[in-house]
Formats: C-alpha cells, sequence, structure tokens
C-alpha cells in the first residue's frame, strides 16, 4: 500500500476517533495526545502537521495497527 502523501495531522486524528475508539486526552503545543482502552490501554501523540511525514505517518500506522490486531491498510479504511 501507498501511503497518502497529503493527509493532515488533524484528518489522521479524525479517523482514528471516529473508526477507531480513540478519544482526545490533550494537547501538548502542535501535539494532540490520543487514547484508547480497547482492545487494552494505549496513548498516541499524533503532531498536527500538514502534511504529516511519511515515516510519521508510516510508525503512527504501524502502532495502531498493532495495538487493534489488524493490517496497517486498514486503519485508513484502504484495502491492498
Amino acid at each position: 500500500m501507498r501511503l497518502p502523501r497529503d493527509l493532515s495531522g488533524d484528518e489522521l486524528i479524525e479517523i482514528l476517533c471516529r473508526d477507531w475508539n480513540f478519544f482526545r486526552v490533550h494537547q501538548t503545543g502542535s501535539h494532540v495526545i490520543l487514547e484508547t482502552a480497547s482492545p487494552r490501554h494505549l496513548r498516541i501523540a499524533i503532531p498536527r502537521h500538514s502534511p504529516l511525514r511519511i515515516g510519521t505517518l508510516n510508525a503512527i500506522l504501524r502502532g495502531v495497527a498493532r495495538h487493534k490486531g489488524i493490517r496497517k491498510e486498514q486503519v485508513l479504511g484502504r484495502e491492498a
């Protein structure tokens, strides 16, 4: 799967909150802290940059996918 080159931090935050049961805990500077309790506790920092750098986006997607037990492609709703 090719990662989107134009995805902003705000768009990623919206996707994670809407589709994957994350909720906004707080913001420190340009980073928003999201948290989820299902299937277990996880906190993740999302930079509110536009666009997100590819390595940053890849690391966030990999962490969320590992936590939820899915493939990285499924996080953004784009099947390979």
